[in-house]
């Protein structure tokens, strides 16, 4: 879900005490985010997060990615896709048109994960959207050795990205996304890092083929109960 979906999900909701927190993961900082920030002007906290940091901490791989958490701090669901599926795939990337049974499942999933926060909201821990906490458990995943060594050879290019050295830093980018293929954060930040100051940088050819390599494999995994 894009910022202006959440800010008026937050004015419908934001008096029941439902409050999103927008977290980008763009190592390229200001320049790469803060423009589409300001140009939506949410009324709840939006942060920039250079270093993935968050990511790390909840396990996303992808975006968008949503958590939600109660009142008393307490994870309801872990990191899932926020709304997402794999129809995107279908673009022509060409026109950059969408067949219409794509667009209604787009539109249709995103309602559904829309609904699911207005139940949660109305119902709190009684929701059936709300998780067990052996559930939540269940589904979330301990980082293992090779997610800790792609996560520090991620941070080692973006140090040596930031000190002028591109080219060092690539090798460890390329390190980072072999330890751990699915995180699609690490392949967008490496190709957006290239030209930090274009928007499609992380979503050119190069996105493209990484998507196509996926073959039947899903870009999304599906939510379990959304």
């Amino acid at each position: 879900m894009d910022l202006p979906v959440w800010q008026a999900m937050y004015e419908e909701l934001g008096a029941k005490g439902f409050v999103p927190f927008a977290v980008a993961f763009d190592s390229a900082g200001k320049v790469a985010a803060e423009p589409w920030i300001a140009a939506a002007k949410p009324a709840y906290p939006c942060v920039i997060d250079m270093r993935h940091i968050v990511a790390e901490l909840y396990d996303m791989v992808n975006v968008p990615t949503a958590v939600w958490i109660d009142e008393r701090g307490r994870i309801v669901r872990p990191s899932e896709s926020a709304g997402a599926t794999d129809a995107f795939r279908t673009l022509d990337r060409k026109t950059f048109t969408m067949p219409e049974e794509s667009m209604k499942e787009m539109q249709a999933k995103r309602l559904a994960y829309q609904d699911a926060i207005r139940d949660w909201v109305a119902n709190g821990a009684a929701s059936r959207f709300a998780l067990a906490e052996a559930e939540v458990l269940r589904r979330m995943h301990t980082p293992d050795d090779n997610q800790v060594r792609a996560s520090a050879n991620f941070r080692l290019g973006e140090y040596l990205h930031e000190c002028g050295f591109p080219e060092a830093a690539q090798k460890y980018f390329d390190a980072a996304r072999r330890l751990r293929p699915e995180s699609w954060n690490y392949k967008r930040q490496a190709m957006s890092l290239k030209d930090p100051t274009n928007p499609l940088s992380a979503s050119g050819p190069e996105f493209w083929n990484a998507v196509d390599e996926l073959g039947d494999k899903k870009y999304y995994p599906p939510v379990e109960d959304i």
